[in-house]
């Protein structure tokens, strides 16, 4: 037989059903929240879908060139030749689907101590794209030996938007990313700087907003916003305590600034 609480023994039934919505309400906004995150990262994809057609062809054309002038001219060492390019290709393909399909899993677990140099480097491949073929000089200014205490899959996803975000904001002329680490006081700073247009003074106050986006106008679709990128990054970063600050003189680029406790 079941025995009720003594806490709700007292308490109005009123009260209770009050308590027991509210509840479900707050599950139901959790799982909106992962909804959405889950939505934000298959956006990233999206965009970088169009980068990856892109070094698919830049890949598979000299593979299949190779392959036909070595069966034309029939010669072993030829023959040999083709296959090895064909080979290294290959790999570098199959790399690139690992990337992108890493991105689309949804990591629940809980920090853990992550090295941030890695998580970088991984940030700027699934990419899929050498920024200097945009004339973007990228510049990585981490110690090896850096570490925080995040969600892997949390800094993976934030480090990837900031740096598909700086990317984008450059793409119309030369730029040079900077992303750069440091320590102090227990607290670790990432910084992901561009040198792009940067952000207007009147939205650098709304550049966390849900749904806010500068680039919900542009043409290519590599370079279009749905405002959602920068909203989940914020979230992302508190619910593993950590921040995420913009700073920015229009013209000049702008400064997004990540902190993370020490692991």
């Amino acid at each position: 037989m079941l025995h009720e609480s003594p806490h709700n023994i007292n308490r109005p039934v009123e009260e209770l059903d009050v308590e027991q919505q509210l509840d479900r309400l707050e599950r139901q906004v959790a799982d909106l929240h992962r909804q959405i995150e889950q939505l934000q990262r298959l956006a990233a994809l999206g965009t970088v879908v169009s980068m990856v057609a892109h070094e698919f062809n830049n890949l598979l054309t000299p593979m299949v060139s190779y392959a036909q002038y070595a069966l034309q001219r029939d010669e072993p060492a030829l023959l040999r030749t083709a296959v090895d390019k064909s080979y290294k290709n290959a790999q570098r393909l199959t790399a690139l689907c690992q990337r992108v399909l890493g991105m689309a899993v949804d990591d629940r677990s809980g920090p853990t101590p992550v090295a941030v140099l890695p998580a970088v480097r991984e940030a700027v491949e699934c990419l899929v794209r050498d920024l200097e073929k945009d004339n973007i000089r990228l510049q990585i200014d981490v110690p090896e030996d850096l570490l925080v205490r995040a969600r892997p899959g949390s800094l993976h996803q934030v480090l990837f938007n900031l740096v598909l975000n700086a990317r984008q904001a450059m793409l119309d002329k030369p730029g040079r990313l900077r992303i750069a680490a440091s320590k102090a006081g227990g607290q670790v700073t990432i910084e992901v700087a561009d040198t792009g247009p940067g952000i207007r003074p009147e939205h650098l106050e709304r550049v966390f907003e849900p749904f806010f986006s500068t680039k919900q106008h542009e043409g290519r679709s590599d370079r279009q916003g749905v405002g959602l990128g920068l909203s989940i990054c914020r979230r992302l970063m508190e619910e593993q305590g950590g921040t995420i600050t913009v700073s920015s003189q229009y013209g000049q680029g702008a400064t997004f600034t990540l902190t993370f406790p020490e692991a």
